[in-house]
């Protein structure tokens, strides 16, 4: 009995033992390493950009070198080599040739959007699109792989018209020519019909069906509403598209070339953002926007049979390109948690290789963040969906600062998917509730158009709405609350320092519109097909809506702002001009506010060269250590300004 008691005791012991060994080992996963921004910025960004004619190797674009460059790697795996070594502009993979091993790249002037069209072979490289100014985008192989269509505006700087190069010679022959303001959604394998919508407002878009033998075109949607080409079917009978006609959510229609008869395929309780056959058509792939996660499902076309995909990683499938026999098909796989990777998989065996592996060996997984989809109650009652990261470290003892996040738009959707600068900020201690405000994308259209001519009002009220939200979080400090946001976003942010001073503790504004009436005259030529859309949606500056776009331009206002800010911005910006930053920063400067100024001379809208994105990232902390955290806070005064131009 003694013995049996101390074998029980002894078992007991060791249980313990063992489980307070987990509940260390616990304890120390929320207690994440701290990591720097270089090691961050050196989680690579990698994406495939298609399979070689022979499957053997994959065509990858990534941002190892710094800037973005080409690479190739073994279709099973293995080390990347590189394909292009620019060191300036970056480089951006389209595609290998149909046939053989050359491939197609583009390249714009340093983020100025005007992009240009190349071909790399084994006696150098070609401008195929040399015209300057001129701004190329491609838009697909032929079947049969000997051309490759692609868009220009070289007729005309406002109108992107459809083109088809020969790949022998490398002429191009003009397909169709766009004198109307539409924009290009597809061409049947025979040229013989093309798809165009034209944009009504930021939602609604008109779509045709447009003959090319006898120009004639036919209106294909009956009511207002948003319509978007998806694919022709490969029997050439009819093609695809999606529409929120009479629906909140965009679903799934199939339209008949012979009798214009229409019928409706799928419809879900989200939108489904995209549909497309294989080459030949014996697959059909669908892609969901469900709560702000991308969801796939691919099926047998011959059988309506789902196709299976492994779970890799308990990681989200996120995206899949197919080989032209459709033997084998990439898979982007990613999450909230961990950066994209791309795998190869094999439909006929169902073995997958793993490409990339992208996340910085000397980060720890385990320690970044999952994010957690909520929902909070606006000003008005009004549900708005947000995601939110906590970081490991937070708790009710250890109350830590936080930003509202504001994605960029108008109309744009924050996701359940990997940011590393996000990461970063989370990973420092700050807690981020990515909100998307009304005027969102992806939960219904009604939604959508909650925000029209409503800017700097009922949005921004969304966003103090998510401040409040915070500050009710145990782990979250209320005192310590800033707003951050890029290009729509950031207006966003210049618009809470205005319109409401006192809401938010420090804002970060990256590249953020303060003058509309300036940015809705100064839009990229080639925008003029969304010109009146958004004119429709913000206001025409042209006419008496001036008067309310300056009310609600920050800039007008700069008077207002009594909190630290800080302002980034690439010279090369098209859409936001620099002046745009320039003027905020001077006009906030002469409160006695503090202002932190970071220009890149050789960015455009967003930042995407490595050495820039450290030292963007890297002074965002410092700036919110020290005016939101308060480590090393000096009082405020006139003196302590800095303006810090990166050349």
């Amino acid at each position: 009995m003694k013995n049996l008691l101390l074998i029980c005791f002894a078992v007991t012991l060791l249980f313990s033992c063992k489980e307070q060994e987990e509940k260390k080992e616990i304890a120390k996963a929320i207690v994440p390493d701290q990591y720097s921004i270089e090691q961050f910025m050196d989680n690579e960004n990698a994406f495939a950009n298609g399979f070689s004619n022979d499957k053997s190797k994959v065509l990858i674009t990534s941002n190892r070198s710094g800037i973005y460059n080409m690479y190739t790697v073994d279709a099973k795996g293995g080390e990347l080599t590189p394909v292009s070594k620019s060191d300036s502009a970056s480089v951006f993979g389209i595609s290998y040739f149909p046939e053989d091993d050359r491939i197609l790249f583009r390249m714009d002037g340093n983020g100025d959007e005007i992009y240009k069209i190349f071909v790399k072979d084994s006696s150098g490289v070609k401008n195929l699109t040399p015209i300057e100014n001129v701004r190329a985008t491609y838009r697909g192989w032929s079947k049969d792989g000997k051309s490759f269509f692609y868009g220009s505006n070289e007729r005309d700087s406002k109108y992107m018209d459809h083109y088809e190069m020969n790949i022998d010679s490398f002429e191009s022959k003009i397909i169709y020519q766009n004198n109307d303001g539409m924009n290009f959604g597809g061409m049947s394998e025979d040229r013989k019909h093309v798809l165009l919508t034209k944009t009504i407002n930021t939602n609604d878009s008109d779509l045709f069906l447009l003959n090319t033998e006898t120009n004639e075109s036919i209106k294909v949607n009956d009511n207002l509403s948003s319509n978007s080409p998806e694919d022709f079917d490969p029997d050439g009978k009819s093609f695809y598209y999606t529409t929120d006609d009479n629906a909140e959510f965009t679903y799934l229609m199939k339209y008949n070339l012979e009798d214009g008869s229409k019928e409706k395929v799928v419809e879900k309780d989200w939108d489904i953002n995209a549909f497309y056959f294989t080459r030949d058509g014996k697959y059909k792939v669908l892609f969901t926007n469900e709560d702000a996660k991308s969801v796939m499902e691919v099926k047998d076309a011959s059988t309506d049979a789902i196709i299976s995909f492994p779970e890799i990683n308990n990681q989200n499938i996120t995206g899949a390109r197919f080989s032209r026999d459709e033997s084998m098909a990439l898979l982007t796989i990613s999450g909230s948690n961990m950066p994209t990777n791309t795998y190869t998989y094999s439909l006929e065996t169902q073995e997958y290789d793993q490409l990339t592996d992208v996340l910085n060996k000397e980060i720890n997984g385990n320690h970044m963040v999952t994010a957690e989809v909520v929902r909070y109650k606006s000003f008005d009652g009004l549900e708005i969906p947000a995601i939110y990261y906590k970081p490991h470290q937070a708790s009710a003892t250890n109350k830590v600062p936080a930003l509202v996040w504001v994605h960029g738009g108008p109309g744009g959707q924050s996701g359940q998917r990997f940011n590393s600068t996000i990461q970063y900020l989370v990973n420092h201690g700050y807690a981020i509730l990515a909100v998307n405000n009304r005027g969102s994308s992806g939960y219904g259209k009604t939604f959508f158009k909650m925000d029209d001519q409503n800017h700097g009002d009922k949005d921004l009220k969304d966003c103090i709405a998510g401040k409040d939200w915070l500050a009710t979080q145990d782990i979250i400090d209320p005192e310590k609350i800033g707003i951050l946001g890029g290009s729509y976003g950031g207006y966003m942010t210049m618009a809470a320092l205005t319109y409401a001073p006192e809401e938010f503790e420090v804002g970060v504004n990256l590249f953020g519109v303060t003058n509309w009436m300036r940015t809705l005259k100064s839009i990229p030529p080639w925008w003029e097909s969304f010109k009146e859309a958004l004119y429709t949606e913000m206001g025409n500056p042209h006419t008496a809506d001036s008067i309310r776009l300056k009310q609600i331009s920050p800039l007008f206002h700069t008077d207002k702002v009594t909190k630290p800010l800080i302002v980034l911005q690439g010279a090369q910006d098209p859409r936001v001009l620099k002046v745009e930053s320039d003027e905020i920063v001077e006009g906030v400067k002469k409160n006695g506010v503090p202002v932190e100024y970071v220009l890149f001379e050789d960015e455009g809208h967003g930042f995407i060269k490595k050495e820039n994105q450290i030292v963007a990232y890297s002074s965002i902390l410092k700036f919110l250590d020290k005016y939101l955290k308060g480590e090393g806070l000096e009082p405020l005064d006139s003196t302590n300004t800095e303006s810090t131009p990166i050349e």
